[in-house]
């Protein structure tokens, strides 16, 4: 049976073949560590790590590439900024729909006296941005936000939280893990001050390799989490204050970057336009060929009615077939691939009233079909309908 994948909300698969050779090379024929070795492949594999930080820099139109970082995924990216830059006493605002890449920090960190709230939305996950404005206190310092959500697809206003931030003095940040490499993002006309990312979903790199990318008022107002070696400076013990070896302590994921790298060229020749009508018109079809057992009752779809406001993520509930049960079959006897249960977002779950039974989520991606997506809707009509 052939297997239909429909969880690039997790991570993106197939990655472009350039993805694959360029890792593959890198493990085979090159193999060398940077900043430490004194000869011509290491001084190759750092001008590929320096032209990766340029294209991040210029893709999210950041304001100087030596402020890109890297991480081995957006959770430590999110973990980084969060408690590099809050400190006890502290109030930041964050949206309803986060993911617990944000809410653990917080919650963690809230132990520690930094408080926080977060900004209401709908049932469909739209932020009430008027609210913002209310919620700010004489202590907050910044707004943290998810640019869509990993449960159900739904867009924040990135910009217009960053305008708002912008007026009232606060740093904002924004996880990306849903967006990069789909929507065009610009952090300096959104005012975002950290912009994390990850490599493996949308940006088609593989696993364990992120980061952030700061403005330059940042650099100096977080503390880094980690520290050690960087192969810089090293006659002394002290943390570099330089950009990007503050944050860059230990051996790098070479072979991460070097994967990311053939990601964002493959996206550069596709352009970002394509990818997101493309996503978008499978989500479309998608949504459409399960009207009739919305409208019957059977599945109950989450988020947004229609592609507008949303990327393509999609959850449902089978409301007479058990959701594990029902994504069991989907693999088991269609083999299609998708992610069931919370998603790493409970409260995002009880926005939508989902909570605690969780959904079913369907992901597209740039190497999904028609004929996938098709699949999938006979899949979901043989299951309700038994």
């Amino acid at each position: 049976m052939e297997k239909i994948y429909l969880d690039n909300g997790a991570t993106s698969f197939p990655k472009p073949k350039e993805v694959v050779d360029a890792v593959y090379e890198y493990m085979t024929s090159v193999g060398v560590n940077i900043n430490r070795g004194g000869y011509q492949s290491a001084y190759d594999v750092a001008s590929t790590v320096l032209e990766t930080r340029e294209m991040l820099c210029k893709m999210f139109n950041g304001k100087d590439c030596r402020n890109v970082a890297f991480t081995k995924n957006i959770t430590e990216s999110l973990n980084i900024v969060l408690k590099g830059f809050l400190k006890p006493g502290d109030h930041i605002l964050c949206s309803s729909i986060e993911h617990n890449a944000v809410m653990r920090p917080l919650v963690q960190l809230a132990k520690t006296g930094v408080e926080f709230d977060r900004i209401p939305a709908n049932e469909r996950g739209e932020m009430d941005v008027d609210a913002i404005e209310g919620l700010i206190k004489p202590n907050t310092v910044a707004i943290v936000c998810t640019h869509a959500s990993n449960v159900f697809g739904t867009l924040n206003p990135i910009d217009k939280i960053g305008e708002i931030a912008h007026q009232h003095s606060l740093k904002f940040f924004v996880d990306t893990a849903q967006t990069a490499g789909i929507l065009p993002i610009n952090m300096q006309e959104m005012h975002i001050d950290a912009l994390c990312f990850t490599g493996h979903k949308s940006l088609l790199g593989p696993q364990g390799i992120g980061g952030f990318i700061l403005d330059d008022d940042m650099v100096k107002k977080l503390d880094p989490l980690i520290t050690g070696g960087t192969g810089s400076i090293s006659h002394t013990e002290d943390t570099p204050e330089f950009m990007p070896d503050r944050f860059e302590a230990g051996t790098m994921n070479l072979p991460g970057i070097l994967g990311l790298n053939a990601g964002l060229k493959w996206l550069e020749e596709k352009g970002l336009d394509n990818v997101l009508s493309g996503e978008l018109e499978l989500t479309q079809q998608f949504i459409d060929g399960l009207k009739p057992l919305i409208d019957a009752g059977k599945i109950k779809l989450y988020g947004m009615p229609g592609i507008k406001g949303r990327v393509g993520v999609v959850s449902i509930q089978t409301t007479e077939v058990d959701l594990a049960e029902a994504a069991f079959n989907l693999d088991l006897e269609y083999g299609i691939m998708t992610r069931v249960g919370m998603h790493c977002a409970p409260y995002a779950h009880q926005v939508l009233g989902s909570y605690p039974t969780g959904t079913i989520r369907f992901s597209f991606g740039n190497f999904n079909t028609r004929e996938d997506v098709d699949a999938a809707i006979k899949a979901l009509t043989e299951i309700c309908n038994n």
